[in-house]
């Protein structure tokens, strides 16, 4: 197999170091381009230490011939910068954006060609992935393509959205949990190290066009229960509805003080994105229970109990179940008008 050389613009956080290294554990030829404060490169990849902000930011690897580059940035400066600097430097780009530039999150199973956002405000992350989107197609042309991934899971994932409940199930033990009403609620989620897998193969193919990366749409209630079934979890679920939340300042998908993954009636079309092309392209995804076990020991590691990025805490969630439930009783057939069926 001829080796390839591929430019990383990151590769020290979590999908561009999983990239990196599986690049290197292929015997590929790697930079990473990055300010090296997102952790470390991963070790046999070449660093090249940069601001992307600053001027010259790129001299090092404008000098070289690149097989692959992989942008996985939305900043517009950034995105430009890059291409203005490299676009006419490698063979094939790829750049990582999001299903977030869809426009409607109402049509179950729409596919690459809906509507998206009209890029109006760069500080939006939506907004500034469609400019993206744009500016590369402009610069790159028939060289290029685009993945949208959903959610993203996986060991080492920062944001805690997915992790949240395997590690709130396992802390919880025996004892119950708060979710969300799950009737007609999907989750769609792709593993961390299959996306990056793709990603690669579909480089050295050469592969062009635009993909939802995603994974296979499940019913939240499965995802829950077999997040229960890894974790060991004995205790019973107790479902609150929207408003009833909503109403008790708990956010919808991630952030603190959030229920993770539980998203607006009118947005539940996020997690039911056509995947028909990307399977079409060679797209793979692992068994569910493998993820999940995977992310519960990550999240054993680094604690059960540690402070989250997304999520409700014990004790956040112990005073709403008491609220639902009575103080006295903990009754757990008890609910807030919801559902887990």
């Amino acid at each position: 197999m001829v080796m390839t050389r591929t430019l990383i613009l990151g590769g020290t956080a979590w999908l561009g170091r999983e990239i990196a290294e599986q690049l290197v554990a292929r015997g590929e030829d790697v930079t990473c381009l990055a300010r090296g404060e997102s952790g470390e490169v991963t070790s046999g990849a070449t660093f090249v230490r940069s601001d992307r902000r600053l001027p010259g930011a790129y001299d090092a690897v404008t000098v070289s011939r690149w097989d692959e580059i992989i942008e996985l940035s939305y900043a517009a400066d950034l995105v430009t910068g890059a291409l203005e600097a490299l676009a006419g430097n490698t063979r094939h780009w790829t750049l990582v954006s999001s299903v977030s530039v869809y426009a409607s999150n109402s049509e179950s199973g729409a596919d690459e060609d809906a509507a998206l956002v009209e890029p109006t405000d760069l500080d939006d992350y939506a907004h500034a992935k469609v400019a993206a989107e744009r500016a590369t197609t402009e610069a790159v042309g028939d060289r290029l393509l685009i993945a949208r991934p959903g959610l993203i899971a996986g060991p080492g994932d920062t944001s805690d959205r997915f992790g949240y409940w395997a590690s709130r199930l396992a802390l919880a033990s025996h004892e119950p949990v708060l979710v969300p009403d799950v009737r007609g609620r999907s989750v769609q989620v792709i593993d961390n190290r299959d996306l990056a897998g793709w990603l690669i193969n579909a480089g050295r193919r050469g592969l062009t066009g635009t993909y939802n990366t995603v994974g296979s749409e499940r019913d939240f209630s499965t995802v829950l229960l077999a997040a229960a079934e890894v974790a060991g979890h004995t205790g019973e679920f107790i479902s609150a509805d929207d408003n009833w939340l909503i109403e008790r300042n708990v956010s919808y998908w991630a952030g603190p003080r959030s229920l993770p993954l539980w998203l607006p009636r009118n947005d539940s079309a996020f997690a039911q994105r056509s995947r028909t092309r990307f399977l079409a392209a060679g797209g793979t995804e692992r068994n569910l229970k493998q993820t999940l076990e995977d992310v519960l020991a990550d999240e054993r590691t680094r604690g059960l109990n540690r402070e989250r990025r997304s999520g409700l805490n014990r004790d956040e969630e112990t005073l709403l179940l008491a609220e639902i439930c009575g103080k006295a009783t903990q009754d757990p057939s008890c609910s807030a008008g919801g559902s887990f069926t």
